[in-house]
């Protein structure tokens, strides 16, 4: 029997301030409405030069730690190549290389199964892109 492949694309508003968004409870609804039970994979991608997907957990600090990080390892200064957009933009343009775009997490009996601490998470460094895309996929 063939697998099931389902899509839909998530639209997100970060704002102008860098941002770790929780995606989990939206991955829950749309693989309630497509994985209906079945074993697969979650696929996230966000198709901008700019942001990442973590899975980390969150509500206790972490969030605020990763972006403290990303600050330490990218400082938003003038050292950086790219140089369009505000100061220091270059450096959004290498988080992805640190934080991917993409994860794919597994499917089983229709749920994602995390950690018990683990959520889905965007991760937007870029003050200058408030709005963001997300394309979910599973594959079952």
């Amino acid at each position: 029997m063939p697998g099931t492949f389902t899509t839909a694309t998530l639209t997100i508003r970060t704002g102008s301030q860098e941002t770790v968004t929780d995606l989990t409870h939206a991955c829950e609804r749309f693989l309630g409405e497509h994985a209906r039970g079945a074993d697969g994979l979650l696929n996230l991608f966000v198709p901008h030069a700019t942001a990442g997907i973590a899975v980390l957990e969150t509500g206790a600090g972490s969030e605020d730690d990763l972006l403290a990080a990303l600050h330490t390892l990218l400082p938003a200064d003038d050292r950086w190549q790219h140089r369009h957009g505000s100061p220091g933009h270059g450096r959004d343009h290498v988080l992805p290389a640190l934080v991917p775009p993409h994860a794919t997490l597994p499917v089983i009996g229709g749920r994602l199964e995390l950690g018990t601490w683990q959520s889905v998470c965007l991760v937007d460094t870029n003050k200058d892109n408030p709005d963001r895309r997300v394309r979910l996929s599973f594959l079952g």
